[in-house]
């Protein structure tokens, strides 16, 4: 009787902390991506940077869907993507090419970390309904990631242009609905 009770309280928890497991998922490929780009292994950072965005897009969907939202889950959602998609993206394209242009490429690295960070409380203080107030961090950490993956093709100073436009975006004001 003892085992069975502690299997259905462990379950339970399981269950309650699934949504979590993700978003700890997403933290953790965060945290690799960081890794593998301090070892200069730069193409497994961006893939790394892809499987975060994969699993984040469903922690807070698997939340919803089995009622389990928690501010705790919230928060540290933000937490988590600031690290897979902000510090992230930014360390990769520094590493990639932002390091050539020195003190400049530096401050373009932080503005977009900044910028992100700002998004993120933002939205944690703002009210849910329905629409994003500004480009969501997964988004431009997907679309940094995809310009390192495109240096080779354009001007090396086009990427700081996307850097600025990525950083602006986050902070803006205007609505995208959520999907």
């Amino acid at each position: 009787m003892f085992l069975s009770d502690y299997l259905d309280y462990t379950l339970k928890k399981l269950k309650a902390n699934v949504a979590n497991i993700l978003t700890m998922t997403n933290l953790s490929l965060g945290g690799f991506s960081v890794l593998a780009t301090l070892k200069g292994q730069l193409h497994m950072s961006a893939l790394l940077v892809f499987l975060a965005a994969f699993v984040d897009r469903f922690d807070g969907a698997v939340a919803r869907k089995m009622n389990i939202e928690s501010e705790l889950g919230k928060q540290l959602d933000s937490m988590s993507d600031i690290v897979s998609f902000g510090v992230a993206p930014a360390l990769l394209m520094y590493q990639g090419l932002f390091h050539e242009f020195g003190a400049p490429g530096a401050v373009f690295t932080v503005l977009y970390i900044a910028c992100g960070a700002f998004r993120l409380a933002r939205f944690n203080i703002t009210e849910n309904n329905g629409y994003f107030a500004g480009l969501p961090i997964t988004a431009a950490g997907v679309l940094m990631t995809l310009g390192y993956l495109a240096i080779p093709y354009f001007p090396p100073q086009s990427f700081m242009f996307l850097a600025l436009i990525l950083s602006f975006l986050m902070v803006g004001t205007f609505k995208l609905k959520k999907i």
